[in-house]
């Protein structure tokens, strides 16, 4: 599907700070607190700043970046073909100029003469006011634009221009055309009936969104493939949810890691729960396999159900031909990463007990309490969903939801067609050589 990209390149994920922090993987707002906003933001004292092509919807906070708005939908593509207008519009008039801070660290505090590029910048792609003038300070009101830019990008809101901001900020407004034009395509695909509740998963942002009568009630950020190991895109239903699911050992796990591991230490399988069976369905005791034999014992590994199972408390399975699904993890560290592409395609889901909430809701018999219950039993209880859901698993790395905000995300499986595009943010993230493909889910 892509290229490596060299690993001894210097990664995102090892510069930028965690996630927890981007504004774009933030809960949809209350709809109280969003109607309070909406009036806020539309009172005539905004002055010149509503002019913006996609600052109507936002202040200059970033956490006003994140919407109820779904990206999916009929509505789509128009606010895409506006979006792309505006985009001409900042073409045609000679773009924005480069940002170029040298050896100065721009932050709030600083006076730097790159600080007036940067001012420049942000007022033409409407994430500074123009009011706010051209001067060599880095004030509270280019903080607050640089956070609002951050977040519209998916980077980390801290208000600093570390190396992969600027990168950002420095792609020309050609090639953001481009990329608006690229999704466009994409996202006419999607303008028709989803159906009144649906879940999509956008690869690039890595979430997860539970949409249900046009609105986002629910979003999660999501662990999802490597570059050599990609999510698939498809377009499928949710037909079941496992709570406490077993977890069976792929074969190349079984050969290239746990015959390895059992060598060395013959207690990791008792260790983690994992349990071998033959083909008749009985047990085989670990001390009874010859772990030095050449080939790996012709026997099923799996593990049992409960807090340390490589997928915790719960598996949502949809029909597709990759044998991937969602899950969750015991590893919850691994969401606090930038860049979330570290599974073999299958996707972690945070707070996912939320999400199984959700999707059973109009499942009989199936309040929280009870999923919670049978969650604290570790036993393995398959549910079937009466009417699937409907799952829309997207590439989409720019998009303008109806809210008029435009958003953009690195092209991590390069796919939009312009190496720029990449920003080398999948450098170093490949596994190591040797190492198995799906080890992403090996208890340790």
């Amino acid at each position: 599907m892509s290229k490596k990209i060299g690993s001894e390149a210097v990664t995102r994920r090892a510069l930028l700070r965690t996630a927890a922090t981007v504004g774009a993987a933030a809960l949809a707002a209350p709809a109280l607190a969003q109607s309070a906003f909406d009036d806020l933001i539309n009172a005539p004292r905004r002055g010149t700043w509503d002019d913006q092509f996609d600052a109507k919807a936002a202040s200059r906070t970033a956490v006003n970046i994140a919407s109820n708005n779904p990206v999916l939908g009929p509505s789509g593509p128009a606010n895409m073909q506006q979006a792309i207008m505006d985009y001409q519009q900042i073409v045609s008039n000679g773009g924005w100029p480069d940002v170029n801070p040298g050896q100065a660290k721009l932050k709030i505090g600083v006076v730097d003469p790159s600080v007036q590029a940067l001012r420049q910048r942000l007022m033409i792609s409407g994430d500074l006011p123009r009011g706010a003038g051209i001067s060599s300070a880095f004030d509270s009101y280019v903080d607050g634009a640089v956070k609002r830019f951050q977040a519209r990008h998916g980077l980390p809101t801290d208000g600093v221009l570390g190396e992969f901001t600027v990168k950002a900020l420095n792609i020309s407004a050609q090639v953001r055309l481009q990329q608006l034009n690229t999704n466009l395509v994409r996202l006419q695909t999607f303008s028709g009936d989803l159906g009144r509740r649906h879940v999509m998963v956008n690869i690039p942002a890595t979430y997860v969104e539970a949409v249900q009568d046009g609105q986002v009630v629910l979003r999660h950020p999501a662990i999802v493939g490597r570059l050599s190991r990609p999510t698939h895109p498809i377009n499928s239903k949710i037909y079941e949810v496992i709570l406490n699911p077993y977890w069976t050992a792929p074969r190349s796990i079984i050969e290239k890691d746990i015959v390895p591991l059992m060598r060395k230490d013959p207690t990791y399988l008792t260790r983690n729960n994992i349990r071998l069976i033959d083909g008749k369905g009985g047990e085989v005791a670990p001390e009874s396999v010859d772990w030095n034999a050449p080939k790996a014992p012709n026997l099923m590994f799996r593990q049992d159900p409960g807090k340390n199972n490589a997928m915790a408390s719960t598996k949502i399975n949809f029909h597709n031909p990759n044998n991937e699904y969602m899950h969750d993890t015991p590893e919850q560290g691994l969401f606090n990463k930038l860049m979330r592409f570290d599974s073999s395609g299958c996707m972690r889901v945070q707070n996912v007990r939320d999400l199984i909430v959700w999707l059973l809701a109009e499942t009989p018999n199936w309040p929280r309490q009870q999923i919670e219950s049978v969650i604290a039993s570790r036993v393995n209880t398959p549910i079937k969903l009466p009417v699937e859901v409907p799952v829309y698993i997207v590439y989409i790395t720019a998009w303008s939801a109806k809210d008029g905000v435009v958003q953009f995300r690195d092209d991590i499986y390069e796919m939009d067609g312009n190496q720029e595009l990449a920003l080398q943010t999948t450098a170093g993230m490949e596994k190591p050589v040797g190492a198995a493909a799906d080890d992403d889910l090996l208890p340790r």
